[in-house]
């Protein structure tokens, strides 16, 4: 597996990566970055790069991450990570890119679109839909049949109530209780 990314979130990634897993390279287009985690950081991903393995994208930005997507797409197919601690039902979908970290739970019957963080003891109930590009940050609570649209960020520790639909490219504050529907764009604070 070759990683792109080499500040917080990929360290993160590499460090709950199965030792049995090769890294075949890491590349970040911050020239200065030399090294993480004892692996050397070989610079911008060349043109005329040919990868002989999956590539992950370990990039926390939702954005950032949907660009690195489209950008590497035609040249190599994308990495699915799940942490030996993670509880994930055996009937979910899970899209190409995504990480599920420690202690997090998916249930049964839900969808989990591509690059997708599910982070640290995140739960995720059965019957939802989550987007591509979506940050379920840690702690963060999907009640069953909730919704999340495109690039969202479910803030920590918040909970998103049964049934809920939230639109793309919105964020959900840390803490907060999401008890309406929300519409794109929306930002969700803890007080609303």
């Amino acid at each position: 597996m070759y990683i792109f990314g080499a500040s917080g979130q990929a360290r993160a990634i590499i460090d709950i990566l199965d030792p049995d897993v090769k890294i075949s390279g890491v590349f970040d287009d911050d020239p200065k970055i030399k090294d993480i985690l004892g692996f050397k950081v070989n610079g911008p991903v060349p043109e005329d790069f040919e990868f002989d393995a999956p590539l992950f994208i370990a990039i926390g930005d939702n954005k950032r991450r949907k660009l690195l997507q489209e950008r590497f797409q035609k040249r190599t197919s994308f990495g699915i990570i799940v942490h030996k601690s993670a509880i994930v039902s055996r009937r979910t979908t899970i899209g190409e890119g995504t990480v599920i970290m420690e202690g997090a739970i998916v249930k049964v019957n839900t969808f989990i679109g591509k690059q997708v963080i599910v982070n640290t003891s995140s739960s995720v109930d059965h019957d939802c839909v989550v987007g591509d590009y979506v940050h379920i940050a840690p702690q963060a609570t999907l009640c069953g049949g909730a919704e999340i649209g495109e690039g969202t960020l479910v803030g920590a520790n918040s909970t998103v109530l049964p049934g809920v639909k939230v639109g793309k490219w919105c964020t959900i504050a840390a803490g907060a209780v999401v008890s309406k529907n929300l519409p794109d764009g929306a930002i969700k604070r803890r007080q609303d």
